[in-house]
């Protein structure tokens, strides 16, 4: 029987910050593509979602406003102002997914500050929705923050293992 050197359960910070040796991986890992996969995945989440918000606005608008009456506005007014309110998350929501499928793309090309900058929204959005529902305002549904959860809980994954690490910091030696 072949004795087999296994991954210790923590590692020490220091060796974790040390330089990866010149003969570091030059192929892309698996973890890599799967992690930059995760990510325009994410980014597709995020188009249909937009594209869901903009059919469903109205009924957005009368269900988070409905302490405004229909007098104290008139109906061009309430129209340009619904109008407006959608272009502003429409055009916010497209920078921040074109700023994400950028940065898909820079990870599958093994750039590292990328991976780091993913890896921390995603803690961001996973602590977010724990939040959230630890604090009884959201539950996590299929149609709520299931999906998104999943998702961000293995980018985590794939981008945070050995490999994808090795390649990302070793870039720098390949050029």
């Amino acid at each position: 029987m072949t004795s087999v050197d296994k991954r210790p359960a923590f590692e020490v910070p220091a060796e974790l910050a040390t330089p990866v040796p010149v003969d570091a991986p030059r192929r892309r890992p698996v973890a890599t593509v799967v992690g930059a996969a995760l990510v325009v995945l994410r980014v597709l989440g995020g188009v249909i979602w937009l594209i869901a918000l903009t059919l469903q606005w109205p009924d957005v608008l009368s269900d988070e406003f409905d302490t405004i009456s229909a007098e104290q506005l008139s109906s061009e007014d309430a129209r340009a102002i619904a109008a407006a309110g959608l272009t502003v998350v429409l055009v916010i929501g497209g920078v921040i997914l074109l700023v994400e499928l950028v940065l898909a793309v820079l990870i599958y090309l093994g750039w590292n500050w990328p991976r780091v900058v993913v890896m921390v929204f995603a803690t961001l959005s996973i602590s977010g929705a724990f939040a959230a529902w630890w604090a009884g305002d959201q539950e996590i549904t299929l149609q709520t923050t299931l999906l998104t959860l999943s998702l961000d809980i293995l980018v985590m994954l794939a981008l945070s293992s050995r490999a994808a690490r090795d390649y990302a910091r070793g870039r720098r030696r390949r050029g």
